[in-house]
């Protein structure tokens, strides 16, 4: 079998954490969604109404729920499984592509499901009580292809930067994530102060398509340097 994708089908041998739990955290942020949309309701909001279309729609819940499970999912695809990988016969380059390759998997799953979910919503005219749960800003507005694009990269960019602080632990141990967070943070803070006088002219000029050229930008930089810290790590 190919190596590369030997070690996507050793990631895959994790069927409930790859394709089970994701999706139970979209259904438990979808229920919250509804009770909180129930309590607003009977404080007398009225669905349908622009405010309640409005609120519910800026309500980011499901992605912030959601993120905060695939970043630790990409930090343990890569600490739990990469010495495994390695005694079983995997090159460290093959190793950073197959799971590179297994993160593209749960992306594309993750952008079918909610994607189809969201045209559910719209054509039962939102659960047929204007509750919004999937056809939210962040989401697209209710665009179907624009919501899988979101979800397919958006999901792909979080496995693939938190690998990164995986293969950062394994190199270096505790102090690895650390010291890559600051070097991380130390470049935002530098990029946001030479922007921040261009600030005005950068938020008028944005286009969406520029927020799908950053998350190529960080898929690549994040599997380079995956593969960089993995090919000096000293398998103990």
């Amino acid at each position: 079998m190919n190596p590369v994708l030997a070690v996507t089908r050793l990631h895959l041998t994790r069927k409930r954490m790859t394709f089970g739990v994701p999706v139970l955290y979209v259904g438990i942020v979808a229920v919250l969604s509804i009770l909180i949309s129930l309590i607003f309701w009977r404080a007398g909001s009225q669905p349908g109404t622009a405010g309640w279309i409005d609120s519910s729609r800026s309500n980011p819940g499901l992605v912030w729920a959601l993120g905060g499970f695939l970043g630790y999912m990409g930090v343990s695809s890569t600490a739990t499984t990469f010495r495994f990988a390695i005694t079983l016969g995997a090159t460290r380059r093959a190793f950073t592509l197959g799971t590179l390759l297994w993160n593209l998997v749960i992306a594309a799953y993750l952008a079918a499901v909610l994607t189809a979910l969201a045209a559910l919503e719209l054509a039962t005219n939102h659960w047929f009580v204007g509750f919004y749960i999937f056809d939210i800003a962040i989401l697209g507005n209710g665009n179907l292809p624009v919501t899988f694009a979101i979800v397919l990269l958006g999901v792909l960019s979080i496995l693939t930067v938190a690998g990164v602080f995986g293969a950062a632990w394994i190199r270096f141990n505790n102090r690895g994530p650390i010291l890559l967070g600051i070097g991380i943070g130390l470049v935002v803070v530098v990029a946001v102060l030479i922007l921040v006088p261009q600030a005005a002219q950068i938020i008028a000029a944005f286009e969406p398509w520029w927020l799908a050229i950053a998350a190529g930008v960080a898929i690549i930089a994040a599997s380079l340097g995956s593969w960089r810290l993995l090919r000096r790590a000293i398998i103990r």
